[in-house]
């Protein structure tokens, strides 16, 4: 182990970082050393963008089994939940620095307008979720003859 020298002016020029650390802990705090879950669970990152035909949404998964996944639609509202299970191959002494989020997550997007749910595909590939909502077609005017 390599001994390093304390520099009480290092410390005192740290102070923002510190205070940085102590308001992250205390809003977001992290998973507890015992292996309990945290606080906050985690949140994929997710792209939604519209082509000519669809809604897409696409979700950064890695590491979530494909069995893990819910995609549920209720009225306008697309719900996307699922699981992230911890691994525990390796003992908590182990390890030297754990950084990966573990635990359940949940996402709500409100679409544009009613969709048929069962028109609605999803692909799950290489981590990433790729949800296609197709764009319900416009109803149109209907011109009505009076006789």
């Amino acid at each position: 182990m390599e001994l390093i020298r304390w520099n009480p002016m290092k410390s005192l020029f740290n102070a923002p970082s510190r205070f940085d650390t102590l308001f992250d802990s205390f809003f977001f705090p992290t998973r507890a050393d015992s292996g309990q879950e945290g606080i906050w669970s985690w949140n994929p990152v997710v792209d939604v963008f519209e082509n000519d035909n669809a809604i897409v949404v696409k979700a950064e998964l890695p590491g979530v089994d494909k069995e893990n996944i819910s995609v549920d639609v209720e009225g306008r509202i697309l719900t996307l939940k699922g699981e992230r299970k911890t691994e525990n191959e390796a003992k908590e002494e182990n390890y030297y620095r754990r950084e990966r989020t573990y635990g359940r997550f949940e996402r709500s997007f409100t679409l544009p307008a009613e969709v048929e749910p069962d028109s609605i595909k999803a692909e799950y590939k290489d981590g990433v979720l790729k949800i296609e909502v197709p764009k319900p077609e416009e109803k149109k005017a209907k011109q009505i003859t009076v006789h």
